[in-house]
């Protein structure tokens, strides 16, 4: 088990992002990570970087205005939408499946009104630039989307690179798609039926989810097999951005085993 332990308060803190840097994965369609270092040590005594990048790179939170005109941005995130309680949830999906409302109704520890909910598929240990990773991912079906939203959860963080199934993105047979040339080939001959017809709307789960405000943070990996089906304290650190559409988080995990760690009042004795 991979963990830190806080000396003062004994608090146990668990990485749950992915390292993010050069050669990150990165979405079929969108360019790689560009970095390059512009201050060296051996030449000027000091180090900065200069890069480019497409915010939806590695552990990233999306907010709202990502697929909703007229929502809010990353700084328009709710500070208790970034830190609360919540649960680290297992379920497993193989190549294409859907994450249901059976499955989160069945989910132990019980999801809980408010909750931050992390759902673990096994995705996040196949995290890798390849067709497998993005194209044969699972993804969350619209119902279970649906279901989240009336239990009024905060934000939904998922190990997989994407919220919906990728044959429901751009991926596949949708707009500004297919950026995966093969995938709706493979998907026929191994489905034996109609991707659109399986798939009819485009990225409708992540839509429902941040329709409703609530952030998700996709590509969840680092030590996350360490707290699956247990609840945590979690927070992430999106940019104080305004109308910024996503953001490269770090999201960790704390848990508290004697009990005795509170957050002080901040009043004077």
């Amino acid at each position: 088990m991979t963990h830190v332990v806080d000396p003062g308060s004994g608090l146990q803190l668990y990485e749950l992002s992915h390292v993010w840097g050069h050669g990150v994965p990165s979405l079929p369609g969108i360019d790689d990570v560009a970095m390059f270092r512009n201050v060296k040590h051996g030449q000027n005594g000091v180090m900065t970087h200069h890069f480019k990048t497409v915010m939806h790179t590695g552990t990233h939170m999306n907010a709202p205005i990502h697929l909703v005109q007229g929502g809010v941005g990353a700084a328009g995130i709710p500070l208790d939408s970034l830190f609360g309680n919540g649960v680290i949830l297992s379920v497993p999906k193989e190549r294409w499946e859907l994450v249901t409302p059976d499955d989160l109704e069945s989910a132990s520890p019980e999801i809980q009104t408010g909750d931050f909910v992390v759902i673990v598929t096994g995705w996040h240990r196949k995290y890798s630039d390849s067709l497998e990773y993005f194209g044969d991912s699972p993804g969350l079906s619209k119902e279970a989307a649906e279901w989240l939203v009336k239990k009024e959860v905060k934000m939904v963080g998922v190990d997989t690179p994407q919220v919906d199934h990728p044959l429901a993105t751009s991926l596949g047979p949708h707009r500004n798609g297919p950026l995966m040339n093969r995938l709706i080939a493979k998907y026929v001959d191994e489905m034996g039926s109609d991707p659109k017809a399986d798939h009819p709307d485009w990225n409708v789960a992540h839509k429902i989810l941040l329709a409703a405000g609530i952030p998700t943070i996709e590509q969840v990996g680092g030590d996350v097999d360490d707290l699956i089906n247990q609840r945590a304290t979690l927070y992430a650190t999106p940019w104080n951005w305004e109308h910024g559409d996503a953001c490269p988080v770090r999201f960790v995990a704390m848990i508290d085993p004697s009990g005795n760690c509170r957050i002080d009042a901040g009043e004077e004795g």
